[in-house]
């Protein structure tokens, strides 16, 4: 396998992160547009920044420049335990203002079927990134320890 330059790494790197935008982008462009005041903004963007990002991690961490930084992997593995606890906590919060608030809290005054299609897609994508996060987290360690473990023995990340 060709070795890839740093050079190459920095550069795949910013392409990770401008397509991870884009896709950020187009998931919410429809909570953005039919929506107002949706109060969970700031949790939704590390719900899919956080899932993209790390299930990259685990699939090309060989392209990153995470490969070879032995250190941050170790505090990947460190760190990664009190994420989950808190992208669970911010779930729970999501579930605990569906349940004691109407739809129209979540997406704001829109027609009836504007509304139930906008409350239907915002659980649905919330949901599907909060725990598409919280898996790929779970996984996480496991995937740094076999690469330090690799890297230790081998010298391959």
């Amino acid at each position: 396998m060709q070795e890839i330059s740093n050079a190459q790494k920095l550069r795949l790197e910013l392409l990770w992160w401008l397509l991870t935008g884009l896709f950020l982008a187009l998931v919410l462009a429809p909570v953005y547009i039919y929506t107002e005041g949706y109060p969970f903004w700031r949790v939704n963007i590390i719900y899919i920044v956080t899932f993209v990002t790390v299930a990259r991690y685990i699939f090309l961490l060989p392209t990153t420049f995470l490969a070879k930084m032995q250190w941050l992997k170790v505090a990947l593995i460190c760190g990664t335990i009190p994420a989950i606890f808190l992208l669970i906590q911010e779930m729970n919060r999501f579930q605990v203002f569906l349940d004691y608030n109407e739809p129209e809290d979540l997406v704001g005054l829109l027609p009836i079927e504007t509304s139930r299609t906008m409350v239907k897609y915002v659980r649905n994508e919330f949901i599907l990134f909060g725990v598409g996060s919280v898996i790929t987290l779970v996984i996480l360690p496991f995937r740094m320890i076999r690469s330090v473990w690799r890297y230790r023995n081998t010298g391959q990340p």
